[in-house]
């Protein structure tokens, strides 16, 4: 009879002593049947050895404790893409019609901005999902050949030297 088990990451502190586990440092993991189910136990060497060894588990191993990797982060962060927008909305510069189409484009797909149906060909129109800000952009009809060069653009804007300063 196998019982489905809800998977459950290492502990960061030993189950016992709740003292925290240091890179490197050896730990073990107990699996103890409960029922139908198990329950995960994570125990520093001290707590291993003084453990009551009437208490069977039905699994246990040796590890190395490795805390666990930043988050990775986003590409073209939200509120860079987002702030870049804005801006870039501000200033209607003509010159930057293509960058700010790309933006919109990131953010829509972010499901931060939601199109929203134009009676005129040459405007976009865009929804910000969390404020209920309206967004009007001229459309720059651009080809699929243009969109890796405005890509570019776009992410030599968004580069840490140029959103820093």
């Amino acid at each position: 009879m196998q019982a489905d088990w809800e998977i459950k990451s290492r502990a960061h502190v030993c189950s016992r002593t709740g003292v925290e586990f240091q890179p490197g440092e050896a730990f073990y993991t107990m699996l103890i049947r409960e029922g139908e189910g198990f329950r995960r136990e994570d125990l520093s060497e001290e707590a291993w050895e003084s453990r009551n060894d009437n208490i069977q588990p039905f699994s246990f191993w040796r590890s190395k404790y490795e805390p666990p990797a930043p988050p990775r982060p986003e590409p073209l962060p939200r509120d860079d893409a987002e702030g870049l927008l804005r801006r870039l909305v501000a200033e209607n510069d003509p010159a930057y019609a293509n960058v700010r189409y790309i933006l919109a484009l990131m953010l829509e797909r972010k499901r931060l901005l939601r199109p929203v149906e134009s009676q005129d060909e040459d405007m976009l129109v865009y929804e910000h999902l969390a404020t209920g800000e309206t967004i009007v952009l001229a459309n720059p009809h651009l080809s699929f050949d243009q969109i890796p060069a405005v890509q570019k653009e776009v992410s030599a804007l968004l580069s840490p030297e140029t959103t820093t300063g």
